[in-house]
């Protein structure tokens, strides 16, 4: 049988307090594990007995039940736009998932016409699954169908790995998966990055959705003062229904009825996300209609470049003149406040839409340039 992640946080308590263990020894456990970095010790792997002052019971049930990490990182690259590295990393199963790291500098740019505070820091996209149900036809991670679900503790090692590269600020579910289609799992593997000894704020996490409406409708109540963004992509059902086949079972009216009840629910703004496809979805009476849509909503809307996924497109990218168009329609008659996502770490496949499994060599990296993030413009 295999071991069980350390980060499963709810098999963990269940065990702990099934073998009378006082389940405040947890996160103890946890900062251990974080704590050891396999590339500062000769003992690359760590075992039980290096944590110190835990009940006697405690190493027994450790050693027969939990791995401190199930998954390992396969390899890790470093784009050459020297701000985006990209981890495959390889489960207990076999199966590989990706996560991107990216790093922002929160000073540029201007807030309420004055000098940001802040310095540099980065961001975690992270993988709900192994592949993805939903088929998007610009997602290279919808060309593999869907394997499996990941586990809570799964999802937290990717936090894990990624903070022995770089000090994680935040954390976007906007990987491999559709976050809302493994629900039980998001929800306990956020919970444990918002406790100790992570301590990450939900103002610092972000779930992004297709749009899983009745688990929409849902989320604030389990986790209220999240982030949510919405792969939008288009203004019409008929529209979504063509780049994104999960679209008929979540029609646009419903959709819209859940968030407009969400926002009411949370008070937050969210998230659109929106990606230009060349004369697919990028015309103007697209950013009329998606005007019109959102108009009564608060909203960021992030018009993303399509990437492309080689063999695999068929789709261009909409010229930068175009996406100027569309965002200042969106800006200047809506009122809607628009930005577009840098493009970042498309040489190692490691940019938006781009995740998809496959076996790469390890690349360095030089200096860092630095962008700024998406996720201060709620601030």
């Amino acid at each position: 049988m295999s071991l069980k992640s350390i980060f499963d946080a709810k098999e963990v308590k269940a065990e702990f307090e099934k073998a009378g263990i006082n389940p405040s020894f947890i996160p103890v456990i946890w900062k251990h594990v974080m704590n050891h970095n396999p590339n500062n010790t000769t003992n690359k792997t760590m075992e039980w007995k290096e944590i110190p002052s835990l009940p006697s019971a405690a190493y027994s049930l450790l050693n027969s039940k939990f791995k401190p990490l199930t998954s390992s990182i396969h390899s890790l690259l470093h784009s050459s736009d020297h701000v985006t590295s990209k981890l495959l990393i390889k489960l207990q199963n076999g199966a590989f998932i990706e996560a991107v790291i990216m790093t922002y500098d929160t000073r540029l740019g201007k807030y309420n016409g004055n000098p940001r505070p802040g310095g540099t820091r980065s961001t975690l996209c992270v993988s709900s699954q192994v592949g993805c149900k939903m088929g998007c036809k610009f997602c290279a991670t919808g060309s593999m169908g869907f394997k499996n679900n990941l586990s809570s503790g799964e999802i937290v090692e990717q936090l894990v790995h990624a903070s022995r590269v770089s000090p994680i600020r935040n954390v976007v579910f906007m990987g491999m998966g559709e976050p809302l289609n493994n629900y039980t799992a998001l929800v306990e593997a956020i919970r444990v990055m918002m406790g100790s000894p992570f301590q990450l704020s939900p103002k610092r996490i972000t779930v992004s959705t297709v749009g899983i409406v009745h688990a929409i409708n849902k989320l604030h109540n389990d986790l209220p003062g999240l982030n949510l963004a919405v792969s939008l992509h288009a203004p019409v059902q008929d529209i979504r229904c063509q780049i994104m086949p999960a679209a008929r079972a979540f029609p646009l009216e419903k959709l819209m009825a859940a968030l407009q009840e969400y926002q009411k629910n949370s008070q937050q703004k969210i998230f659109i996300e929106y990606i230009m496809l060349d004369g697919v979805n990028d015309e103007e009476q697209h950013a009329h209609l998606l005007g019109k849509l959102l108009e009564t909503f608060q909203v960021v809307v992030n018009l993303i470049p399509f990437n492309p996924i080689g063999t695999l497109s068929q789709f261009s990218t909409s010229s930068e003149e175009k996406v100027s168009r569309f965002q200042k329609i969106l800006r200047g008659t809506y009122n809607i406040r628009t930005t577009v996502r840098k493009e970042m770490g498309q040489d190692i496949s490691g940019a938006c839409g781009q995740l998809v499994v496959n076996l790469p060599d390890k690349r360095s990296i030089g200096n860092s340039g630095l962008v700024t993030d998406i996720e201060d413009l709620h601030l």
